[in-house]
């Protein structure tokens, strides 16, 4: 995709500091890191989301991550990570091509995750069977 930041780095028309790559696969730190390491994982081939993104090359990137991760925690000491994934624009994606996020965990960073609130009486029931039915 021609306006695509992610597939200019990939063409190499934008720099990027990489960690990995290979055919399929490119990672690189995050140019506004959550904690230092926070490293994006994209498929070469431009997808605009997961729901987009074939299952063969969801697989592949996955295998990557799992090389990847341990690099980076190890990398910068950390003691755990957050695998990241904001699919669409009202979830946080900022790019329209597919990517995770490695996000290094450190004690008392500061992060948190969101707080969720149990289901009211009978909600839970309703809605799994709304979901269960439009599964193919």
């Amino acid at each position: 995709m021609e306006d695509c930041i992610f597939c200019k780095i990939v063409k190499e028309e934008i720099p990027c500091h990489k960690v990995y790559e290979d055919d399929d696969v490119l990672a690189f730190l995050d140019i506004s890191p959550v904690n230092p390491g926070h490293t994006l994982v994209i498929p070469k081939r431009h997808y605009v989301d997961l729901l987009e993104l074939p299952e063969t090359e969801a697989q592949t990137l996955i295998a990557r991550i799992k090389k990847i991760a341990p690099a980076v925690i190890s990398g910068v000491e950390a003691k755990a990570f957050n695998l990241n994934l904001n699919n669409g624009k009202i979830a946080g994606q900022e790019v329209g091509h597919f990517h995770w996020h490695i996000v290094p965990r450190f004690e008392s960073d500061g992060r948190e995750l969101w707080r969720g609130q149990p289901y009211g009486e009978g909600e839970a029931e309703a809605i799994l069977e709304k979901i269960k039915n439009l599964i193919k």
